[in-house]
């Protein structure tokens, strides 16, 4: 008894100092939480929901924790956990105790524990997966010094997703995948999620009081895999439409995805209106200020697809059906959150400059929110202050930024980690920030980080003068890559201090793989001063050419030594595409490589030797894949450069040598890819066809899940889709029957050029691969394999070997 009196005075003495610094940092969000705090279920419901976890987490070790949800004035005021001995009358009961603020903050003490005193680590299954078998068993577990651990949040929120990533990895996902993410979540410390599943549902309520129907809403709405881009206005009706099955299906999915966060005591952000309206809207309400937007990526501006309606927010009839929607989920879910996304200006520039104008926009929205929630908090992704910086200067950012009631709003400095908006923008002009990783684009698999700008990005925003930082966030694209950067990035949401990144890969390789390991040790460290230390800024959407072959006519750099007898003409072809890097200096394409390439042979060699020692470890194979992955995919890049110069060099024998080699590297990659469940193509298609009720809906889930993986969105016979490759994959089948055809069609026309003496006919080859892809798509006869095959590590042994003997 005399030492938990202890302990609960040196608590109360260390957070005491911490207090009033607290209050000074962030008194516009003080009532927001308060009000926060009411909507959470009881402690008994986040007590259970935290045991139901740790159910499914540990079961074996069920009885030997125990759970508590404590007061903030336990933490002088802010959120924590507590993890202490259990010492208890005649020590019966839990070995540890667990204490926290909310379910969260208990899920976050027990991933805690598991990781820095029983070298467990956590990792979503398609990284490899959790690893448990560090774990002594019950009755074993390491007990703590007579102080315990406590860490206290030194911001209130950890904050998670993308306005993207539910259609780039959460699709297709069911329920039993949908609870496995939430516990990672709750484990990793995440309280304050996006939560958009489902709304399609709602909206279609809303706007039948508004007599739009059935009919309008199926040009309106997206396919499946294309939701995100149809609910932000870029698009409409493109991989549609969406059957009565799927709204009711999304919506139940919403509601049990809703329930479980809210038992962890976390605090969903909802959708709220961005003024996107269906067309009819126009004809029902011809007076309304109803704007047609621009082109957003068609290859001719088609009017099935392209140019959506955007509804000013200065009409009365924006506020109308924006209260609307606020309070039909309100009916829907219940009063759950008091903070709704909405993003009107996102690749959505106003008409004028004029800061009075763009305030006024700015108090609309809010308007709206606010009619149906009262308390409502607006909370904006900060990506058009960094996309659209020519037009957000510093009038317009604080015309719109102080545009709602102060501490109304909340900014997701998007891509702190390379680009940060905080530091030139005086704190957001003192609106309450989130400083974000962003870190992937379109759900690529590519090696790739900046640990150290992780490491202290988020120190170094919270201890700036007149700070207004109040979280760290995780703003990904897509998930399931890199998971090291994930790790770190959600642990520094609890890191007082900046992170020694060496000495922390040591402990994280250890956890990682269940032992420690020489070998292991020292690849990691030349990957942190490689593929994880990027700091040129250049956005890493992954421009491999195997996966985004640049759509590039060789014969451009060759001198006219032939008689050109075709006539070739790119027309409108639209050649200025997003994150292609160029080398002006040569002419030639450039994929991006911000690493010395031979430094990360050295990486994979020192992990291949580690094999014999690791390769029962499930998180090992994944990383070795991945890097091997990695390896080939830079010397691809490599022998497509040399092949491009043979070509210009009119060397038929080196362009058939390396043109040969090229695909070879291609068909290695697809063995190597399927030897491991986690790079299979054959995953994403079954899930997609999981979902459907009947055949019409298995072929419509399944071309959405081809398209969006290669051209993405729509094409002509001549003119690929502009947005082609960009969710591009590393997946087994892809590789083989997907880009190998494409790069074998490419070659072969190059090599027909020099046989023939003539211009390389681009346009005959983008027809064929066209045309190619669009029967891949709409293929369904196929099925590809969902279980791995061949020995990973013998493969990538011999593939090592075989291209850097």
């Amino acid at each position: 008894m005399l030492s938990m009196i202890k302990l609960v005075l040196f608590v109360l003495l260390v957070l005491a100092r911490h207090s009033q610094s607290l209050s000074k940092q962030h008194p516009t969000i003080e009532s927001l939480l308060d009000r926060l705090n009411s909507l959470r279920p009881t402690r008994s419901v986040q007590e259970s929901a935290a045991k139901g976890l740790l159910k499914r987490l540990l079961p074996t070790h069920f009885h030997s924790f125990g759970f508590r949800i404590i007061s903030k004035d336990v933490c002088g005021g802010s959120s924590c956990f507590l993890i202490e001995n259990y010492d208890g009358p005649g020590r019966i009961g839990p070995d540890i105790v667990i204490k926290g603020t909310t379910g969260v903050e208990i899920a976050s003490g027990l991933h805690w524990y598991l990781k820095y005193k029983c070298n467990a680590h956590v990792s979503w299954d398609k990284t490899g997966g959790i690893q448990i078998a560090s774990v002594p068993q019950p009755g074993h577990l390491p007990r703590l010094d007579s102080k315990g651990i406590l860490i206290r949040r030194p911001v209130p929120w950890n904050y998670y997703q993308n306005v993207v990533t539910s259609s780039y990895s959460y699709v297709w996902w069911e329920w039993e995948r949908w609870e496995r993410e939430i516990d990672w979540m709750a484990l990793k410390g995440i309280n304050l999620p996006l939560a958009f599943t489902g709304q399609e549902a709602i909206w279609q309520k809303v706007f039948k009081r508004f007599n739009i129907s059935k009919v309008d809403l199926d040009d309106y709405f997206g396919g499946p895999a294309f939701l995100a881009w149809a609910r932000m206005g870029n698009l409409h009706a493109w991989g549609g439409p969406l059957s009565e099955n799927w709204l009711s299906d999304q919506l139940l999915l919403q509601k049990r995805i809703l329930s479980r966060m809210l038992e962890l005591g976390m605090t969903p952000v909802l959708p709220s209106f961005s003024g996107n309206v269906p067309s009819a809207l126009k004809k029902i309400y011809p007076g309304a200020n109803i704007t047609r937007l621009d082109n957003w990526n068609t290859v001719d501006g088609d009017s099935r697809w392209c140019c959506t309606y955007l509804l000013n927010p200065s009409d009365p009839l924006f506020i109308d059906i924006g209260e609307a929607f606020i309070k039909q989920q309100i009916e829907e879910y219940g009063e759950i959150t008091n903070i709704y996304n909405c993003d009107t200006f996102n690749e959505n520039t106003p008409p004028t400059i004029e800061p009075e104008y763009i305030s006024s926009l700015g108090a609309a929205v809010y308007k709206a929110m606010s009619k149906g929630n009262k308390n409502a908090v607006w909370l904006m992704q900060g990506w058009l202050f960094s996309s659209d910086s020519k037009f957000w200067k510093p009038p317009q950012m604080k015309a719109l930024l102080h545009s709602v009631p102060f501490g109304k709003m909340i900014v997701l400095d998007l891509y702190a980690e390379v680009k940060p908006i905080w530091n030139t923008s005086s704190q957001f002009y003192g609106t309450p920030y989130i400083w974000c990783m962003l870190h992937n684009f379109g759900g690529n698999i590519e090696m790739y980080g900046a640990l150290d700008s992780i490491s202290s990005g988020p120190v170094d925003a919270r201890v700036s003068k007149n700070s207004t930082m109040v979280g760290v966030g995780m703003c990904m694209e897509g998930i399931e890559q890199n998971p090291v950067v994930y790790e770190l990035t959600s642990e520094m949401a609890f890191r007082d201090e900046k992170v020694d990144v060496q000495k922390w890969l040591k402990s994280y390789a250890r956890r990682r793989y269940m032992k420690e390991n020489h070998q292991i040790e020292a690849a990691w460290d030349i990957l942190y001063h490689t593929v994880y230390n990027c700091t040129d800024g250049i956005a890493d959407h992954n421009t491999d050419f195997i996966v985004k072959l640049p759509d590039w006519d060789p014969s451009s750099s060759i001198q006219d030594k032939w008689k050109q007898t075709d006539s070739i003409s790119t027309g409108s072809y639209e050649t200025k595409r997003r994150f292609l890097f160029q080398d002006k200096s040569s002419g030639l394409p450039k994929a991006h490589l911000w690493y010395s390439t031979k430094e990360v042979i050295k990486a994979l060699k020192l992990f291949l030797e580690a094999g014999d020692d690791l390769s029962r470890s499930l998180t090992y194979r994944y990383d070795m894949v991945d890097l091997t992955r990695q390896v080939l995919s830079k010397l691809a890049n490599q022998v497509y450069i040399e092949a491009v110069t043979a070509f210009v060099k009119q060397d038929v024998g080196s362009l058939r040598r390396l043109s040969e080699k090229y695909l070879e590297i291609i068909k290695d990659m697809d063995v190597l890819l399927a030897s491991d469940d986690n790079f299979l193509l054959g995953t994403w298609l079954e899930s997609a066809k999981k979902l459907a009720r009947n055949n019409d809906e298995r072929k419509q889930y399944e071309w959405n899940a081809r398209t969006q993986v290669t051209m993405w969105y729509d094409s002509k016979d001549l003119n690929q889709s502009k947005l082609h490759d960009y969710a591009n994959k590393y997946w087994s089948g892809l590789l083989k029957d997907y880009y190998l055809p494409r790069a074998t069609l490419y070659f072969n026309e190059m090599l027909k050029s020099l046989q023939d003496k003539k211009k390389f006919k681009v346009e005959k080859w983008r027809r064929e691969w066209i045309m190619m892809s669009h029967k891949w798509q709409q293929s369904s006869s196929e099925i590809y394999p969902v279980k791995a095959k061949g020995d990973a590590l013998a493969i990538s042994r011999h593939l090592l070997c075989k291209y850097f003997p």
